[in-house]
């Protein structure tokens, strides 16, 4: 019988690359399993009662708990699965007497004429490593470009202490340039060695610009059959995979920390990197945060819990600096703290992060008040970025959109967990602004919005975004501070340069045009114009339609109606003969050739009114969300 908290737990996994443990009763590890989605191979195994294995079959009988770790890649979630198999060594998973392990590929930049050679063994002795490489034959195609295109010697000589008399077979067949005899200098050699780093890094541009130079230069020189060996180094230069991982071995173990946060509850992953491999996570639910600084949460963790583990790494990464740096590294005696900002040491904080939004999601979705969808990291994004205490799980937009001073009307459309929920879409006639007044149009708007919400007792959003600058911003926070709402967060978009204003800040917020936490705020304003505008062209649209029929005389609400249900258009009613206008019910040949001839004047009064315009809906009543009536204040797209 498979736990409730287990079966409450996999319908909330992410979709996403990562590495699953089943635990027993006494938290025994006894299976280890990678998958490309998580929560699709995890239901395979509480969705079938495995008659087909006897293995699998045993292991869901012990099963009692169940720990989830993501990963950037499938490549990552095969290497920490190795990881675990060989910390734990798993009951029910396979057992490789043999131990190997993923292939590295070794730079000896400690040695004044380094090597490269393939290795298993990471060791702290200065040498450059990259890897691990789970597809071998890419680490092999790699190193073959190293050694078409660069000289790097392949004799095991300890140079300059053991030097030849004389250079080997690759100097004379123009594979070794004989640093040797000091043919080659160490400074050419190592300029050489720092373009094998930079293309063994990942970075092959520099390398494919200069292969292009040499390539050039040998056509000229009709050397073509060097250039044609330089034509298939760029080739495979340009087809080749980029290795898994890139690691550099700086000296001793490292924790990673992630940390998370939703209102008054925070979770903090601590990721265990040891000799260069990932081994695990562990982590840490916090609660009653209230009125806390993320730096004070995280500090309590350190002091507290973190300083009392029996092993500690002697480099310690956060996410971010707490405020007693200098006294909480003290307690920890022998582990330095480091706050890094790019680089390979910023991409392990980032995956620590990862996995510290996994739990807090993970808790959400399976606690006392459960949300309905996992947010995504676009969403914490724009938390961290605006200084939310509360995950933005819900935001609102606001729109103002009119013709020169007429027909004014806003709209407000709702994102869920970065998505448009469109049941929650709202649109408003502007009824107390005359004239073009955006700021005074978005005051009343966003106060007519929130006071219906809080006169039903609906939810109220994390967030308020208003299109515009400065001055709707503050109009529309006037109006949510009138209705008590000043501690809910509102900010605005600035179309021209993607400024983003907050309340009580005179310097705007930019991000990079890149980061998708500013395309979501992108995505949501432009929807609410989207929104915004089509309203609005419909209400002018109806307007134009009702007053060429408003000048007919003896033609009511209900008999215009009824004649543009009918016919379609205004030009439909126009090209109608008095008989087919007769047929509606309610007319006669008389009544008929009155409002032909009615048509017929308002044409010469204005012959500049345009014909082809179509009819409105004949229901005044919509649903949320539909581009005719706005059901918040039960306005229709009549006047």
């Amino acid at each position: 019988m498979i736990p409730d908290a287990i079966l409450d737990k996999v319908p909330h996994l992410p979709e996403s690359p990562g590495v699953y443990l089943w635990r027993d009763t006494d938290g025994v590890v006894l299976y280890v399993g990678k998958a490309k989605r998580l929560r699709s191979r995890v239901r395979s195994y509480v969705a079938s009662d495995h008659r087909e294995s006897v293995k699998t079959r045993a292991l869901m009988q012990q099963a009692r708990a169940l720990d989830t770790i993501v990963v950037p890649s499938e490549a990552h979630a095969l290497i920490l699965e190795a990881n675990l198999i060989k910390e734990y060594r798993p009951r029910y998973n396979i057992s490789l007497k043999d131990d190997k392990s993923y292939p590295y590929i070794k730079v000896t930049v400690q040695e004044p004429f380094p090597r490269v050679w393939v290795t298993r063994r990471l060791q702290n002795d200065g040498a450059r490593y990259f890897g691990p490489y789970t597809d071998v034959g890419a680490m092999r195609r790699s190193l073959d470009v190293v050694k078409r295109l660069f000289t790097v010697r392949s004799c095991n000589y300890d140079m300059p202490a053991q030097m030849p008399e004389r250079p080997c077979l690759d100097y004379h067949i123009g594979r070794c340039k004989a640093p040797c005899i000091l043919a080659q200098t160490q400074g050419e050699y190592a300029a050489m060695i720092d373009e094998v780093l930079d293309f063994l890094a990942g970075k092959p541009e520099e390398v494919v610009r200069k292969i292009k130079q040499r390539m050039a230069l040998a056509a000229e020189s009709l050397d073509f059959e060097r250039a044609a060996s330089l034509r298939d180094v760029l080739t495979h230069l340009e087809t080749m995979e980029e290795p898994a991982v890139v690691m550099e071995v700086e000296g001793g173990d490292r924790d990673v920390i992630g940390y998370a946060r939703d209102g008054d509850d925070a979770v903090i992953a601590l990721m265990r990197i040891r000799g260069g491999k990932l081994l695990g996570r562990d982590h840490q639910f916090v609660t009653n945060t209230e009125d806390e600084t993320d730096a004070d949460v995280l500090e309590t963790y350190l002091a507290g819990p973190y300083r009392l583990l029996n092993e500690r790494a002697q480099e310690l990464l956060l996410p971010f600096d707490v405020c007693d740096r200098d006294v909480v590294e003290q307690s920890l005696e022998r582990t330095t703290i480091h706050v890094p900002q790019r680089g390979s040491r910023r991409e392990l904080i980032e995956h620590a992060q990862q996995n510290a939004r996994h739990l807090l999601e993970e808790a959400r979705l399976t606690g006392d008040d459960p949300t309905e969808e996992r947010a995504g990291d676009p969403v914490y994004e724009l938390q961290r970025q605006l200084g939310l205490q509360r995950v933005p799980r819900s935001f609102v937009c606001f729109d103002i959109s009119h013709a020169q001073g007429t027909d004014t009307v806003a709209s407000c459309v709702w994102f869920q967990n970065g998505r448009p929920y469109r049941a929650e879409y709202r649109k408003f006639k502007v009824k107390t602004v005359e004239g073009i007044d955006d700021f005074a149009s978005m005051n009343e708007v966003v106060g007519r919005y929130f006071k219906r919400r809080l006169d039903d007792e609906r939810p109220l959003p994390d967030l308020v975004l208003i299109d515009g600058g400065k001055g709707q911003l503050n109009a529309a926070a006037e109006a949510m501070t009138t209705l008590g709402l000043a501690a809910l967060p509102i900010v605005s978009l600035a179309k021209r340069e993607e400024e983003i204003f907050l309340l009580g800040k005179s310097e705007s917020l930019r991000l990079p045009r890149r980061s998708p936490a500013l395309r979501m705020l992108q995505q949501a304003r432009d929807e609410a114009h989207r929104f915004a505008v089509s309203f609005q062209r419909k209400r002018r649209t109806a307007r134009t339609i009702t007053s060429e029929l408003l000048r007919i005389p003896g033609i009511g609400d209900n008999k215009r109606r009824l004649l543009l249900t009918t016919f379609g258009s205004v030009q439909a009613i126009r090209d109608a003969t008095p008989e087919q206008l007769a047929a509606v019910p309610g007319f006669s040949l008389k009544s008929a050739q009155r409002i032909l001839d009615g048509l017929r004047a308002t044409d010469a009064l204005a012959p500049g009114i345009p014909a082809q315009v179509t009819a409105p809906p004949s229901s005044d009543a919509a649903p949320a969300g539909a581009d005719t009536a706005d059901p918040l204040t039960h306005d229709t797209t009549t006047p």
